[in-house]
């Protein structure tokens, strides 16, 4: 007979299975990044997040402190829109967005021969300048934003997790090394691996830090 297990109690166990097999395999994880490397995991049932997840230094503090002031989140995919935790968002008075299918994205991408995530992350960067930019798709949005804070833009913090074969490790590498040189937050995947579930995952446990929810019962 299967047991009736509540989702709260569900996600409990699942994160003390994941703390236990990292501990079998003498993975360590940092403290400050521990919380953001098990979701993706959680999420993904990858253990390979353990160790191809880099964070520039302080990202997650950062990222945190930005969501409590509200800072907007925008996603590259609608999917990694439906996945993020609206309930922990609207605790902490931020929102979060998708331009992918807009009208207007779409008509500009056509007229100039570019990727819908490459106009998608220039909206982005008019409308909301200091927003949380969460790629889980596209590595041409990574390049896009690259460019853009070579110019100025400052994202409050970029999550680079695009999944892939064609330019995917070299636009996390890329993206990762201009928010080093520029002191811009950053979280990647680095290689093939990523998706926008783990873009989605990775914020959420950044919002759910935010707005103390990281306690499942909180969120059921």
């Amino acid at each position: 007979m299967t047991e009736l297990i509540r989702p709260a109690d569900i996600e409990k166990r699942s994160m003390e299975i994941i703390s236990a097999e990292l501990q079998e395999r003498k993975i360590y994880l940092p403290e400050e990044n521990a919380a953001v490397i098990k979701r993706a995991i959680h999420t993904s049932a990858d253990f390979d997040y353990a160790e191809n997840l880099k964070f520039s230094p302080n990202a997650v503090k950062k990222a945190v402190f930005a969501l409590k002031a509200g800072a907007y989140v925008v996603t590259d995919t609608n999917m990694g829109l439906s996945g993020v935790s609206k309930p922990a968002l609207q605790r902490l008075g931020s929102v979060v967005e998708c331009y992918m299918a807009d009208e207007d994205v779409a008509r500009e991408a056509k007229e100039r021969g570019v990727t819908r995530a490459v106009i998608s992350m220039e909206k982005a960067a008019r409308l909301h300048p200091n927003a949380l930019l969460a790629v889980g798709n596209a590595p041409t949005a990574l390049i896009k934003i690259s460019e853009l804070i070579d110019k100025g833009l400052r994202p409050s913090v970029v999550v680079a997790v695009p999944v892939g074969f064609v330019n995917v490790i070299e636009a996390k590498e890329l993206v990762f090394e201009t928010c080093l040189r520029h002191s811009v937050p950053v979280i990647a995947a680095m290689g093939r691996k990523g998706g926008s579930n783990i873009a989605a995952a990775i914020i959420n446990a950044l919002a759910y830090e935010g707005a103390d929810m990281q306690d499942p019962a909180a969120r059921y």
